[in-house]
C-alpha cells in the first residue's frame, strides 16, 4: 500500500553526464518539476562540478 509520502515526492537517481557512472540520491517534487530533473553538482570522480541528470 503506497502512502501519500511516497506519491508527491518519489525517490530519484541523478547520474553524472561526464560519463563516470557516479550516482546522487534525492527526492523530487512531481507537481512542481513534472519533467527530468537536471541539477549542477560536483562529481568527486572528474573532481569538478558537472550537470546531473534524473534517471528513470
Amino acid at each position: 500500500m503506497a502512502g501519500k509520502r511516497t506519491d508527491l515526492r518519489p525517490v530519484i537517481r541523478l547520474r553524472s553526464t561526464a560519463g563516470t557512472g557516479y550516482t546522487y540520491v534525492t527526492r523530487k517534487n512531481r507537481r512542481n518539476d513534472p519533467d527530468r530533473l537536471t541539477m549542477r553538482k560536483f562529481d568527486p570522480v572528474v573532481r569538478r562540478h558537472v550537470d546531473f541528470r534524473e534517471e528513470r
